[in-house]
């Protein structure tokens, strides 16, 4: 277990070395059929075949930043819905090249900063609509990251954002340890990155980490009370809803219907629509 506080700069080292999917698939990293797989795996496995239209719910002309857009699949799935005012920003020279390549074959037009999510560059209100899918658990100051989402909204604007989800399968760790580690023994696995023996780990806060990767410097996951005490002093909160129970790690099928269940209602990524504060007085209503 890591001893020393990790810096943004100990994220920056890992992704750049690490982009999503790395480990998951045989073909060349940036080519058309590792993003048609990717696509495949986000929409199969993180939202057990649907993906949610309510992230997109917002009007088209919305001027949007996907903040963290890693890959660019975000980018890529707001284009194909006639998203036409599109910014990305990223920690990591290596997800911007990658989303770059992934809008060049995809047809999208969009433009691209590195940013750190902690300290962006753009300025106050920019932005109509911020899509940030599982990135601020990511950065050692997440409370500073989602003030900045703020920040760089114009008044009344909206976001979508998702961490990892403190489920029961997390808060009953302690005592699943056990059975988990001969689920792990029988095949239940996430492939590349050192994961193989995920489920084996015995500290659920190592667990949350290693789901990225063995060398990955954090991983942090949020109960309902906690995420909402994160947003409420910069948004309304309008919903919250639950996605991810990846099936692809079990050892054996599992059916459709089921995973869909599992999907949402024992989902390990916790979304939240909301909608910008606009004044001190709206701030007080809302306490």
């Amino acid at each position: 277990m890591k001893t020393d506080a990790p810096t943004v700069d100990d994220v920056r080292r890992f992704w750049e070395a690490n982009p999503l999917f790395r480990g998951e698939t045989q073909h060349e990293i940036g080519s058309r059929e590792y993003f048609e797989e990717h696509r495949q795996v986000v929409i199969g496995d993180c939202f057990a075949g649907t993906l949610d239209e309510r992230i997109f719910a917002v009007p088209t002309s919305a001027r949007v930043l996907d903040l963290g857009c890693g890959p660019g699949f975000w980018l890529a799935e707001f284009g194909a819905r006639g998203f036409a005012d599109l910014h990305a920003a990223d920690l990591t020279d290596r997800a911007l090249r990658l989303a770059e390549q992934r809008c060049r074959v995809f047809g999208v037009s969009c433009t691209f900063q590195q940013q750190n999510a902690e300290c962006l560059d753009f300025p106050d209100g920019m932005f109509d609509h911020v899509n940030c899918q599982g990135v601020i658990h990511h950065t050692p100051d997440t409370a500073a990251s989602v003030g900045e989402i703020a920040r760089v909204l114009r008044d009344d604007g909206t976001a979508c954002l998702s961490v990892y989800y403190r489920n029961f399968v997390l808060r009953q760790w302690w005592w699943l340890r056990h059975p988990a580690r001969w689920i792990s023994y029988c095949g239940a696995t996430l492939r590349g990155r050192g994961r193989e023996t995920i489920f084996a780990t015995a500290e659920l806060d190592d667990l949350v980490r290693l789901y990225d990767g063995a060398d990955n410097p954090i991983g942090k996951a949020y109960t309902d009370a906690d995420f909402l005490a994160l947003l409420a002093p910069h948004f309304a909160v309008e919903e919250t809803f639950l996605h991810f129970f990846p099936k692809r790690s079990l050892p054996l099928p599992i059916p459709q219907s089921l995973h869909r269940w599992l999907d949402r209602n024992l989902g390990f990524m916790i979304y939240a629509r909301v909608r910008k504060l606009r004044t001190s007085a709206t701030v007080k209503l809302a306490a």
